[in-house]
């Protein structure tokens, strides 16, 4: 997830451009650049590192006349942050520059194609083929050229993109990434979010998929990919500007809780060809994958718990035997790795302290490390033998939820392709897993519109003292992460247990009141979970269930459900953690708590 600007009008740009992306900064922060005309050529400025960088060497955007640009600020997906491979990226010969949110799915095979047709290539990112495809295709007239790089793209963006000699225009194209242009007085604007050009003008359209913008000092058109010609009518935007960078919702977390149905579907899109998983990044042959005798699986916090998740899947689908360690305790207890042993980190920024020193001492010992990693370019993916990006975007709020999401899709992905290689699950059921994945996105959105719902129930609990989550299986993992997502936020003393575990001590926790959260979404356990939440109720406990639509039977042993979607047994966690996600952060919301920056917790935990 990056941040683009644009702006053509009768104001010098630079100053506007810089300003948009501090308003964009939650995008992407690892680079920024622009790309300004000056009346002769356009001339770009890129800087690695946060926007003040930029800021800094443009002297506030002063030292960049023109009253025509684009700007960028990014979060890398494809080459390390670096001067280079920030944005914007230009054509050889200078004359056309590119912004670009997104990512070309097929951008390997025209880097070859245009390569071999003499193009050199700088940087490491998948956007600097637009640039020359543009100048392959451009003739003179803009539009034409834009649309046939687009016939020819798979994948998503937002561009903004420039003509040296075309001094009066610049240009905007959207596919499946955020995009608007807005319209003043002074002049006319691209940006990926409202929030960039509030400050100038609160006249907006929303661009649509596919769709190519023309944006002159007085005037925007707009085309299909077709070149067709299309009327569209402005939005008038009455956000207050201060709530704005979070797109109107309250906190941030609340935001990121909405992106997960895209950060799933980032993270699935671009590994799905033909009917397959295609995982280019993990460098490891079919033969490898044969030979893997058993994965340690290395993480903390929330990516330990997607970790617990993954043991299930992985084992229960691959059939190789899995081993979960908080990072801080396998670094210390003298693991045991053998040959055929795999080794998986998993970590958001990928410079978890634990985590990393869990990475290398695997490494010191001769084992192959797989990072799953959301930061590009971070320690992590640095120090990897191979890594698997979870593309969710930056999250700002420390507390994980759309980071958390990526992970679990990207493990889901890791075992079924490890089961179809090593043949422990037929085309059949490969397909159809398949196919369930595909529908997480849009089944995470169903469960989104329940949430004045869970809201009203989450009121309730707000002066709770304990709550306790239970659940067998997969539902155990999803137990962890529901219980720590919700003391770290609203500071309630919470537990999560395995259910067959209650008799075991914790039943004698429960007084009348407790709350008691049952996860009951897996098919094969459902009745001994059912079990257990009798046991909970006979002491006094008020029972929330969470499990799959038409277990009615639930209901005689629950005093509250929440139903999701029917899904695969291995996928559930990606959906009852959203009910789970929203009553947390409305407990939070209702005891006044800092919820994007609760008390003592930091969003990268970077010493020991």
């Amino acid at each position: 997830m990056c941040g683009i600007v644009g702006y053509i009008g009768t104001e010098q740009a630079a100053p506007i451009i810089l300003d948009g992306l501090s308003k964009l900064e939650y995008r992407g922060y690892d680079s920024a650049g622009m790309a300004i005309f000056d009346g002769e050529k356009i001339n770009t400025r890129k800087a690695v590192g946060r926007l003040k960088v930029l800021e800094n060497l443009t002297h506030g955007g002063e030292n960049m006349k023109g009253t025509s640009g684009i700007g960028h600020t990014r979060w890398a997906t494809h080459g390390a942050p670096s001067d280079i491979n920030s944005h914007p990226h230009m054509n050889n010969a200078g004359t056309i520059a590119v912004v670009h949110n997104g990512i070309i799915e097929n951008y390997i095979p025209l880097k070859k194609k245009m390569q071999d047709k003499g193009y050199q290539f700088v940087s490491e990112t998948d956007t600097e083929v637009l640039a020359h495809l543009l100048d392959y295709y451009y003739k003179g007239n803009p539009l034409e050229a834009i649309t046939k790089v687009l016939h020819r793209v798979e994948g998503s963006y937002a561009l903004g993109i420039m003509f040296a000699d075309q001094p009066d225009k610049i240009f905007a194209a959207r596919k499946d990434s955020p995009l608007i242009v807005g319209k003043s007085d002074n002049g006319s604007f691209i940006a990926s979010d409202v929030p960039a050009i509030l400050k100038y003008t609160r006249t907006v359209y929303y661009v649509d998929n596919q769709e190519v913008v023309e944006l002159q000092q007085g005037s925007l058109r707009f085309f299909s990919v077709d070149e067709e010609e299309i009327e569209k009518q402005p939005v008038t935007i009455d956000w207050d500007a201060n709530a704005a960078e979070k797109a109107g919702y309250e906190h941030f977390m609340l935001k990121e809780i909405y992106e997960q149905p895209k950060t799933i579907n980032d993270t699935i899109s671009p590994r799905i060809k033909d009917n397959d998983i295609v995982i280019e990044e993990l460098n490891m042959s079919d033969e490898e994958i044969k030979e893997i005798t058993k994965i340690h699986i290395v993480a903390c916090g929330s990516a330990y718990h997607t970790g617990v998740t993954a043991k299930y899947v992985i084992e229960g689908l691959a059939r190789i035997p899995v081993e979960v360690d908080v990072a801080s305790e396998f670094r210390y207890r003298d693991p045991i790795l053998q040959k055929g042993n795999m080794v998986i980190v998993i970590s958001q920024s990928g410079e978890t302290a634990d985590t990393l020193a869990a990475l290398r001492e695997s490494r010191e010992r001769g084992f192959k490390v797989l990072g799953i990693v959301n930061v590009v370019g971070s320690s992590i993916a640095r120090e990897a033998d191979s890594v698997m990006y979870t593309w969710a975007g930056p999250e700002i709020a420390v507390a994980t939820t759309k980071a958390y999401s990526a992970q679990l899709t990207a493990l889901y992905m890791l075992a079924m392709k490890f089961a179809r290689v090593r043949g422990t699950i037929d085309q059949e059921k490969f397909a159809g897993m398949l196919t369930d994945l595909r529908c997480l996105p849009d089944q995470i959105e169903l469960l989104l519109g329940q949430k004045e719902k869970i809201q009203h129930f989450a009121n309730r609990y707000v002066g709770a003292r304990d709550i306790f989550f239970i659940g067998r299986g997969i539902d155990y993992a999803i137990s962890l992460e529901g219980s720590l997502k919700l003391k770290e936020i609203s500071y309630i003393h919470s537990e999560a247990y395995a259910a067959g575990e209650l008799k075991h001590g914790t039943i004698s926790l429960i007084e009348d009141g407790t709350l008691v959260v049952a996860l009951a979404t897996q098919p094969d356990l459902f009745q001994k979970t059912i079990s257990n939440m009798v046991e909970v109720k006979a002491r006094g406990a008020f029972v929330m269930a969470v499990t799959i639509e038409g277990n009615k039977a639930i209901e005689k042993a629950a005093d509250y459900v929440i139903y999701i979607p029917e899904t695969n047994p291995y996928f559930t966690n990606s959906l009852a953690i959203i009910p789970l996600q929203l009553f947390s952060y409305y407990v939070a919301v209702g005891r006044g708590c800092d919820v994007d920056k609760p008390r003592n917790l930091a969003k990268s935990v970077t010493v020991e």
